[in-house]
């Protein structure tokens, strides 16, 4: 009995036994390849199931009627069909439109994190009387649902005569008061928080004024803050319509908005009895216009992936 043991706690501790465990289960060191294995797995479903609309509305977007009335298409086209996006390009007249969200989206999200940044740098290094006041309004600006504000907000702007014009975003931007800055104001003032205040004082016995050290020692030091509350607050300008709707009606339209009216202005474009039932608006046409719009919004991921996930994971925000 004791010669088996020995025999087979001899097996588990052979190096040829434990170079097979360490592969399969792992060490200290690397993960195994069972780990591997259901991490990826694990990783792939989680992947799926965020990209499953996605990949919907791509491969929907470019089939042909042909495809479309044939039900064992389903995720592969039997052709790259485009006459989708011509008719979708045309309806939401995309290249006005295109022009009009960015205008609208860009131009406040910049002005909106610079001044975020300037006050969370204030709020943060310098102390004042009403401090606490102002921390208070700042969250009862982030707790209160805007919808709440939306109608003396709308009749400020009417006696300003700014409603139609793209200064309803861009002004309240420009004051602070744009689309949740103030979750941007708190990034800014964490960010600021953990700089070491020795950097400035070091500065200040070179002579540095405030506005030199904000501009060479406390911008740089924000830059994934700067990164984080850009994108977000040019996504959230982007796929806001209600506020858009209510400011900007009858004076500038944006790609969410003419998207909103996609059926309205293709019927207007293709009534019934010029075209044939397969120009008419399908399902095909609909997804290539929902696309057109989500595309300059993936492309900016694209393009900023890697510094926006850095500055994610820096300065601790997940989006909503």
């Amino acid at each position: 009995m004791d010669e088996k043991e020995i025999t087979v706690t001899q097996l588990f501790r052979h190096p040829f036994t434990l170079r097979i465990g360490g592969f399969l289960f792992g060490s200290r060191a690397h993960r195994g390849l069972t780990s591997s294995i259901i991490l990826y797995a694990l990783l792939i479903a989680i992947g799926f199931i965020y990209l499953q609309p996605l990949l919907f509305m791509f491969t929907t977007s470019i089939k042909s009627p042909n495809d479309l009335l044939n039900p064992m298409v389903q995720w592969v086209p039997t052709e790259l069909y485009l006459g989708n996006y011509e008719k979708a390009f045309r309806v939401l007249n995309y290249s006005q439109t295109l022009l009009a969200s960015i205008l609208i989206s860009v131009v406040p999200s910049v002005l909106q994190t610079l001044v975020a940044s300037i006050v969370g740098y204030g709020l943060a290094r310098y102390r004042f009387w009403g401090k606490p006041i102002v921390f208070l309004l700042l969250l009862t600006t982030f707790v209160i649902p805007p919808q709440n504000t939306v109608i003396p907000q709308m009749l400020t702007y009417r006696n300003m005569g700014l409603l139609g014009s793209p200064l309803a975003l861009i002004l309240p931007a420009l004051m602070g008061q744009g689309y949740r800055s103030a979750i941007f104001i708190l990034i800014f003032y964490q960010s600021f928080m953990s700089l070491p205040k020795v950097l400035e004082e070091s500065a200040r016995l070179d002579g540095a004024s405030d506005m030199r050290i904000f501009f060479t020692i406390a911008v740089p030091s924000a830059l994934p803050a700067y990164i984080v509350s850009l994108i977000f607050s040019i996504v959230w300008y982007w796929n806001e319509t209600f506020f858009t709707v209510i400011f900007l009606e009858g004076g500038i339209t944006t790609l969410p908005m003419q998207l909103s009216r996609f059926t309205q202005a293709y019927e207007s474009l293709y009534p019934p009895g010029v075209v044939n039932i397969f120009d008419r608006l399908n399902e095909a046409v609909k997804m290539s216009g929902t696309f057109l719009n989500i595309l300059p919004l993936l492309l900016m991921y694209f393009i900023l992936q890697r510094w926006f996930v850095q500055s994610v994971e820096m300065t601790g925000v997940t989006g909503e």
